[in-house]
């Protein structure tokens, strides 16, 4: 059962982890997580928005960002172009400002598609997950067969519920980016 709880953080990592690859995915609406770990490079060293700037939302079409260094407006325009979020900065003095355009139904059937790579990402992470811990229940010589099977399915029911996570986290965003 140890192997199991050594597994969760693990899963929970992955978790995260989509959630922050989501966060980045047009929704049409204006939020932070849109660029906020964007990398900047600035005075030699690569950074990530979120450590040069804050971001801010003033509303639902705009995302504000105002760089805490005046030389920091070049650089994060130039990061924002580079990127592949497909929207044109616009920059008066040191603030940087991102109007959300109209999403076209090719770019939502186009956000939709990198959802579902992220979410098939995140599913073949758990799987790869459980293949390790189900080697290591296999390979545990003080467990009896017993145990062993008990532990498998322990952690199948695991997978499962995170798999399930997955699947619903996925639903809530593919809703964001469809709807109008």
């Amino acid at each position: 059962m140890s192997f199991l709880s050594d597994a969760k953080p693990q899963f929970e990592a992955t978790i995260e982890h989509l959630a922050k690859e989501l966060g980045a995915i047009r929704t049409g609406r204006a939020t932070p997580a849109l660029v906020e770990n964007l990398n900047v490079e600035m005075y030699g060293a690569v950074q990530p928005l979120k450590a040069l700037a804050s971001i801010s939302t003033p509303d639902a079409k705009t995302v504000q960002i105002d760089p805490w260094d005046n030389a920091g407006a070049k650089a994060i325009e130039s990061a924002i172009l580079k990127s592949d979020i497909g929207i044109n900065p616009n920059v008066n003095g040191k603030t940087i400002r991102l109007i959300m355009p109209m999403m076209t139904d090719e770019t939502r059937q186009r956000m939709v598609k990198t959802l579902k790579e992220k979410l098939e990402d995140a599913k073949i992470q758990i799987r790869r997950i459980r293949e390790e811990i189900k080697k290591k229940i296999e390979k545990d010589e003080d467990a009896s067969e017993d145990d062993k099977k008990a532990d498998k399915a322990d952690l199948e029911d695991v997978v499962r519920s995170y798999v399930s996570r997955v699947e619903e986290i996925g639903a809530k965003k593919e809703t964001e980016v469809t709807t109008i």
